[in-house]
């Protein structure tokens, strides 16, 4: 188990990187297979996704480069926290609009943006309606929590394996060189 803690919190950034990608695959698989459109909340919730990958990649080709001496650098591991931390705020947010504990801003209301060339097409009859995702509607859940449910759960784990891949012990973070 202590071989396990200290894999995961000296390659955290990997890790995060995976989670995030896998994040971002299901919330595009649900998209395109399951026809379900994302509403704004959603599409902001993607953007956490996607500068956790970012730094994640950034710190984990560091670590690469560097030879891991130190395994991945402990700063990526509070910035990936606090991507993850905002990803849960954002997440906490829209499942309580869903469930009517509190109202949305009013762009969520009207869903997504609309490209003039969707709404010309619409005009003319050449072109499928736009579909339009309303962030207070629920389209989408499993075991009773929605998408943005899961997901703050979800991030919220990842933003406390990220606090505790940045507080890991010294022992985890440098091997130790018996020559």
């Amino acid at each position: 188990m202590i071989g396990l803690y200290r894999l995961l919190t000296r390659w955290w950034t990997a890790f995060a990187l995976a989670a995030s990608l896998a994040m971002l695959g299901a919330a595009h698989a649900f998209e395109r297979f399951a026809g379900l459109a994302p509403c704004n909340l959603c599409l902001k919730q993607r953007e956490v996704f996607w500068g956790a990958a970012t730094i994640a990649l950034i710190a984990t080709l560091w670590a690469l480069v560097s030879r891991a001496s130190r395994g991945t650098p402990r700063i990526a591991a509070f910035l990936l926290a606090a991507v993850f931390a905002t990803g849960a705020i954002t997440a906490g947010f829209h499942a309580g609009g869903e469930l009517k504990w509190w109202d949305l801003p009013a762009a969520c209301a009207a869903g997504g943006p609309i490209s003039l060339d969707g709404l010309a097409a619409l005009a003319l009859g050449t072109g499928p309606a736009p579909r339009v995702a309303m962030c207070d509607s629920v389209v989408w859940s499993f075991l009773g929590l929605s998408m943005a449910g899961w997901n703050f759960i979800l991030s919220t784990v990842l933003a406390g394996f990220s606090l505790l891949a940045a507080k890991r012990p010294k022992d985890a973070r440098a091997p130790r060189h018996v020559d």
